[in-house]
């Protein structure tokens, strides 16, 4: 009956530390993938449009925002 209790608490302690190591890491990723490739911002838009040769209103921008927002 110990070694029941002993495996169980052991299985309980290594999904805490797995757990919490996943949740660290998967955290660390997150944070280095959004500061290599920010969301795209309004200024990111108005470049982009310039590239295109146009000169984007703010309407134009509201909605494109809108847009992304709806898809997030």
């Amino acid at each position: 009956m110990g070694e029941f209790w002993a495996s169980l608490i052991s299985l309980i302690v290594g999904l805490v530390i797995g757990g919490g190591l996943g949740f660290y890491f998967t955290r660390q990723y997150i944070t280095k993938q959004i500061k290599e490739n920010p969301p795209i911002n309004e200024k990111m838009i108005r470049a982009m449009f310039l590239q295109m040769g146009r000169k984007p209103s703010e309407a134009q921008i509201r909605q494109i925002m809108k847009s992304m927002e709806q898809y997030k």
